[in-house]
């Protein structure tokens, strides 16, 4: 786990985030970036942390960047802990997340696939969110984002794994909720629909109300700030939940199974 400081940390305010090399969580570190505040970014590319950290400083804040593989839950779990032990989190945003659909021509995704986005969409961040909720009620202040996707509320049968992991996050997130808002806690999960990151821009084909990155995270940033247990958008993707909700599944599952989507491999 290469560890790089990029300027050091004596601000008060501390926000960890991870993912925070591209996407969402590069946009809300940015965000956040101002002077009083320390960023924490973590993500497994150190060359494109290395330039978000940059960019936060300019901004007047400070960061430090650490390169790890989430499917390392034990290693992530550690480095947690080593951070919170020296400059106590304030705010943990776990934006990490694989995205990865069924390969074109096969049945399923493969069993591969399925381990390794349930361990970072899943596993690994409410690992993470457990360890850091319990210390932070303990000292009575804190709140932790949990980026989900609206995929959690629909069945899609090219992206099993992606959407079960995504439904299990988001009962694991409110159900934190409900948890820890007793010890001054705030827990809130995240369902973006699309938004314009490298993950959705390897889709192909229509991405419809699509979002950008940076007006995605003053949304974000907005809730968080407001405690809100549960943000969704933009508002059509609620809509949306709603349909399916009332419609019959069987007809759902007909339709779902007709959506033509491929992926472009990751660089």
């Amino acid at each position: 786990m290469p560890d790089a400081s990029v300027s050091p940390s004596s601000a008060p305010f501390h926000v960890l985030i991870t993912g925070g090399s591209s996407g969402i969580g590069a946009a809300l570190a940015l965000q956040y970036a101002r002077p009083g505040t320390h960023l924490t970014l973590w993500g497994r590319n150190a060359a494109r942390l290395g330039d978000v950290a940059a960019q936060v400083i300019r901004k007047g804040a400070s960061a430090e960047i650490l390169s790890l593989d989430l499917c390392r839950t034990d290693d992530a779990l550690a480095a947690l802990r080593k951070t919170d032990d020296t400059h106590p989190i304030d705010l943990l945003i776990l934006g990490a997340g694989l995205g990865d659909i069924r390969p074109e021509g096969a049945l399923t995704e493969t069993a591969e696939q399925v381990r390794d986005i349930s361990l970072v969409n899943f596993t690994t961040p409410a690992t993470l969110a457990t360890e850091m909720a319990s210390r932070m009620a303990i000292r009575k202040a804190g709140r932790i984002a949990l980026i989900g996707s609206v995929a959690a509320f629909h069945d899609l049968p090219i992206a099993t794994a992606y959407s079960g992991s995504k439904a299990g996050l988001a009962r694991f997130s409110t159900a934190l909720h409900a948890a820890m808002t007793p010890h001054h806690v705030s827990v809130t999960l995240i369902s973006p629909g699309y938004v314009d990151t490298p993950m959705s821009q390897r889709l192909e084909g229509a991405r419809p109300f699509l979002v950008s990155t940076r007006r995605a995270a003053r949304m974000i940033a907005r809730a968080i700030g407001q405690g809100r247990a549960h943000f969704l958008f933009p508002w059509p993707f609620a809509v949306a939940r709603f349909l399916e909700m009332i419609v019959p599944r069987a007809i759902v599952h007909r339709l779902l199974r007709t959506a033509e989507v491929r992926q472009r491999p990751a660089r």
